[in-house]
């Protein structure tokens, strides 16, 4: 190959290389359909939008639903300062909060127990009443001997400062009571579920959605009556540990928010927050 034909040669490898890294930037450009929305805040909530992105995604393969999770606290701040499109919240929305942020939108879009667990090997504890409940989570029941149980020390697991369902739990059941020294703190559902699964003489409190066969849940009494955490019986209103779980935007929803809250709101994604195990809301 002589020096004119190597010249040519090289040229048209740079044209080639350019070439190919144009493509390259043409395919990788944004798709200008493509609609993207971002959610966070209670752990409580991710399995339904979870389980109800996927399969609005799986239907509408252009758009894009970015989920993750922080607390309710989080959840309601990322919603009232638009630092994502949907707020997740499993309590009630604070008066405060109201006031601070005024064009808050609220959407139910399910209801769920909560319930108390313990370990599968504290066979002697099947039923507590709240009063029992409350006399445990703040150290006056500091064994298990107490109310029915083995001479077992009780390990208190709670949620962190941001939780919904601490705040829900503070709320109903403490009644403002601080909890007890040395309980154990845990940032998610999951996290008080492993706790109290890996220690016998734990007890915490997850959403109904959070319940298997690696704790064992607690009966609530009411009006006397053994009341089992259940979605049926969260939906006739008998178990009393129960709150709304709520989606929050910053004024009404448009675009994919929209079509998203819609299509929880469906029948279709009532039947997903039924199958998440909790409770539909129509």
């Amino acid at each position: 190959m002589n020096k004119k034909t190597m010249k040519i040669f090289g040229l048209l490898m740079i044209f080639i290389v350019f070439g190919m890294v144009f493509a390259g930037c043409v395919s990788q450009a944004p798709d200008p359909n493509r609609r993207t929305i971002t959610i966070t805040g209670s752990t409580t909530v991710l399995p339904v939008t979870q389980l109800t992105a996927e399969s609005y995604l799986d239907k509408n393969p252009n758009d894009d639903i970015q989920i993750t999770s922080g607390g309710s606290s989080v959840g309601v701040i990322a919603a009232a300062e638009r630092t994502a499109d949907i707020g997740q919240s499993s309590r009630d929305i604070t008066q405060a909060e109201i006031e601070r942020y005024p064009d808050l939108n609220i959407i139910i879009i399910a209801l769920d127990g909560l319930a108390l667990i313990v370990h599968p090997s504290n066979t002697g504890v099947s039923n507590l009443t709240i009063d029992q409940v409350k006399d445990i989570f703040s150290g006056e029941i500091t064994n298990w001997s107490q109310v029915g149980g083995d001479d077992r020390p009780i390990v208190v697991a709670i949620r962190d400062a941001a939780s919904g369902t601490r705040a829900f739990f503070s709320d109903f059941v403490m009644k403002g009571e601080d909890y007890a020294r040395g309980s154990l703190e845990r940032n998610s559902n999951g996290a008080v579920r492993q706790t109290v699964a890996q220690t016998p003489g734990a007890i915490g409190y997850v959403g109904l959605g959070f319940l298997d066969a690696e704790v064992k849940a607690i009966n609530i009494i009411n009006n006397d009556v053994p009341v089992q955490p259940t979605v049926a019986n969260t939906v006739k209103g008998d178990y009393p540990l129960a709150r709304p779980l709520i989606f929050l935007t910053k004024g009404e929803p448009q675009g994919l928010v929209k079509d998203y809250i819609d299509f929880v709101l469906s029948e279709e994604g009532q039947t997903i927050v039924t199958k998440a195990g909790f409770v539909p809301i129509r």
